[in-house]
């Protein structure tokens, strides 16, 4: 057995101890879109929690080169319009080898905006074309602070092209946020699911 930083014990095999908490997720909610305008969570999400995860499967839209997004609320679900600050950088690489980058993406973050926030960018609706991802949201009970949220996220393109984006942001509000929506920016959600879960 031995003691690692901060008093961690570990058993001979370099396992944790059972006895140390190690986190796990709560599966508390699946929805599955079917030509669905958006996909709103407004239960569950309250103090049980510190943070919570959103998991994206394979998001389709019915709307060729369009932006996957999300926004949250303080209302439980009446009105998605919490003001926010956040971030955008992307990479890219087509099918035929022939555009690539790494880019910072100025027109999909906010700066004090009650829009939406883009996770994605021209996702394309052919049927081999969808997204998939993950975003975590932290503390969305505190009254104290803002609410901190980071997001990856992959995407078949119109363009036939990969994309890796990275969004990171905080909705600046020391409101309860209690109730978030998905939507595409243009068009419906053709297919896909959408499971939240809280992290224990």
């Amino acid at each position: 057995m031995a003691v690692v930083s901060g008093g961690t014990t570990l058993i001979d095999n370099g396992a944790l101890d059972a006895g140390v908490s190690t986190g796990s997720l709560i599966l508390l909610s699946t929805q599955t879109a079917s030509s669905s305008a958006s996909l709103s969570f407004t239960s569950g999400i309250d103090s049980t929690y510190d943070s919570y995860v959103f998991k994206f499967i394979n998001i389709h839209p019915a709307t060729d080169n369009v932006s996957f997004q999300f926004n949250g609320s303080t209302d439980g679900g009446s009105n998605y319009n919490v003001t926010k600050t956040t971030t955008f950088f992307r990479a890219g690489h087509n099918e035929a080898d022939t555009d690539n980058g790494l880019e910072y993406a100025a027109s999909s973050d906010l700066a004090q905006s009650t829009s939406f926030q883009i996770l994605n960018e021209n996702l394309g609706n052919d049927n081999d074309q969808d997204c998939s991802g993950e975003l975590f949201l932290f503390k969305p009970s505190s009254t104290t602070f803002v609410k901190h949220f980071i997001c990856r996220i992959a995407s078949y393109r119109y363009n036939n092209q990969i994309q890796d984006a990275f969004i990171a942001g905080y909705f600046n509000t020391t409101s309860v946020i209690d109730a978030v929506q998905f939507q595409m920016s243009s068009g419906n959600i053709d297919d896909g699911i959408i499971k939240m879960y809280g992290v224990s």
